[in-house]
């Protein structure tokens, strides 16, 4: 089916590989990068990376996999490619280019799908993905939905997003369990500082519950005792409301207050 690939690597369930077959839909996520200096992730076999290569002005491909890497380097001629063979979490900056990198696209292992959102945040990077369907709903998901998250709720606060396509799942190799789904994501302006997204996360982890329960209950994450955390929070617009009824902004506009409340002496 995928021709001598099949000689130079076999996919790796440890490593979450799954492999795109269509090259259609390889060459919609590619028009993304035309003129571009384009990040790819896990190039696997190659069928984005080729068609990159066309359009990109420049292409670092990251591959873990020591087979792939060998194969690609065969399949995947072009000077405009820079392959690596490395662990794309343990690459540095300057390995990746990423200074002068204008945007990732890739087909994401879907155990990697948080920590790459988590890496580009932090670089400030725009992004078009191909990620597991229902990672892509929890993103997306508004106030009062059952998939809505902590996820949601920073991807909402850190990107503007818009989904291309869904992506089934009989187009990889292996067959995964599940759909897929390509997403374009740019990062906003602002973000949350890190004491605000903490605090959001602890409000969102029991997102069924009053704010003020959901903090209460995590006095020893906070090292404080419950009736400390009880009486400073007191008085916070919000804090009785249920986290999941909430917008995005209001929540963050709550972790502000809790965060003030919390570190006053």
């Amino acid at each position: 089916m995928l021709g001598k690939t099949d000689m130079y690597a076999v996919p790796k369930k440890s490593l979450g590989q799954n492999f795109l077959k269509n090259e259609e839909i390889a060459i919609a996520e590619a028009v993304h990068g035309d003129g571009k200096n384009v990040l790819e992730l896990g190039p696997g076999y190659g069928i984005l990376t080729k068609q990159l290569t066309k359009r990109a002005r420049k292409v670092v491909a990251v591959e873990k996999d020591g087979n792939l890497y060998r194969l690609l380097e065969m399949e995947v001629r072009s000077k405009k490619l820079t392959l690596i063979n490395k662990d794309f979490f343990k690459a540095s900056d300057e390995e990746l280019d990423a200074k002068n990198i204008d945007i990732m696209i890739s087909n994401v292992p879907y155990n990697l799908s948080s920590k790459v959102i988590d890496w580009l945040l932090a670089h400030s990077m725009q992004a078009v993905l191909c990620l597991q369907k229902e990672f892509v709903e929890h993103m997306r998901a508004e106030c009062n939905n059952q998939n809505y998250s902590r996820l949601s709720v920073m991807s909402s606060l850190c990107f503007s997003m818009t989904k291309i396509m869904d992506v089934s799942k009989g187009n990889f190799y292996p067959v995964p369990k599940v759909d897929s789904a390509v997403i374009y994501i740019k990062p906003k302006q602002f973000r949350p500082s890190e004491q605000e997204r903490e605090k959001i996360n602890l409000m969102m982890q029991h997102k069924n519950k009053q704010i003020r329960n959901a903090l209460i209950n995590s006095h020893r994450y906070l090292k404080m005792e419950k009736s400390e955390i009880s009486r400073r929070i007191e008085g916070i617009e919000g804090v009785n409301q249920r986290a999941y009824k909430l917008t995005p902004i209001q929540i963050l506009e709550i972790a502000r207050k809790v965060q003030d409340a919390l570190q006053k002496e």
